[in-house]
């Protein structure tokens, strides 16, 4: 029997995703695979996020967690690679590789791409024709505030780093962040940010890239421990504003 597979990433999308994948669908007919994979370092509150969700789904998430390595600081450390525009290495050993090994050429896998991220999910089914994908929350035209507001609205906290005033709830440093991130780190989480600073150095590339002065728009890099702390701009509160498509999908719950 082929299997749905839902991707959960302790966010409020994915956990919309999911509620409306376990509500529209034949549970006894159809075998539902909740699964989040831990990177390790994630926000602990997202432990209690889990735990919450579970409650509203009805339903367990499978952990997995890469066999290799710890957490994003070994993955760097280990590698001595960060980030390029290719992507993250740490993305490429604690989720996608523990993700191929968990899947199977037959199973349906969910994604929480929301309504705002279409070209993603498309450029997703270009690179992975292998892959049979479903995006709930794009069906039902569900945006990233949609998603925020329809997790308070039953009653779950939101996971600490959204409360924060982060737009993803992501690991705590990501590679993937700018300048504005990345100060925001600085205030928030400076332990952090000065240990990325120095392993910046001891490998000797940058997260962060900026513009030489003057025209032409050239790329120079950009060291965490020579950055401007009044630099960038990352917003201290997440937007939440639930539009009419939240109701019409909560409909979908009860």
């Amino acid at each position: 029997m082929s299997r749905t597979v839902v991707w959960f990433s302790a966010g409020a999308a994915s956990a919309v995703a999911a509620k409306l994948i376990l509500a529209t669908t034949n549970g006894w007919e159809e075998v539902i695979e909740l699964v989040y994979t831990d990177p390790g370092s994630e926000h602990i509150d997202n432990l209690r996020f889990i735990k919450d969700c579970e409650a509203w789904f009805g339903s367990k998430v499978n952990m997995l967690r890469s066999d290799t390595y710890v957490d994003t600081w070994q993955v760097w450390s280990e590698t001595r690679f960060l980030v390029s525009a290719q992507g993250a290495r740490c993305t490429a050993e604690l989720k996608k590789k523990v993700r191929y090994a968990f899947e199977r050429p037959d199973d349906i896998q969910v994604f929480g791409y929301t309504a705002e991220e279409g070209k993603r999910a498309d450029r997703f089914r270009q690179q992975n024709p292998g892959v049979i994908l479903r995006t709930p929350l794009i069906e039902y035209g569900l945006t990233k505030e949609d998603c925020l507001a329809m997790v308070q609205n039953a009653g779950i906290e939101l996971p600490a780093m959204y409360k924060l005033g982060y737009t993803n709830n992501n690991c705590i440093g990501c590679v993937k962040g700018g300048i504005g991130y990345w100060n925001k780190i600085r205030r928030d989480f400076p332990e952090v940010f000065w240990r990325m600073a120095r392993l910046e150095r001891e490998i000797g590339h940058c997260i962060l890239r900026d513009e030489y002065p003057g025209p032409g728009r050239r790329k120079r890099q950009l060291w965490l421990d020579e950055l401007d702390p009044e630099r960038g701009n990352h917003a201290d509160e997440p937007s939440i504003d639930c539009s009419i498509l939240c109701e019409l999908a909560e409909q979908v719950f009860s």
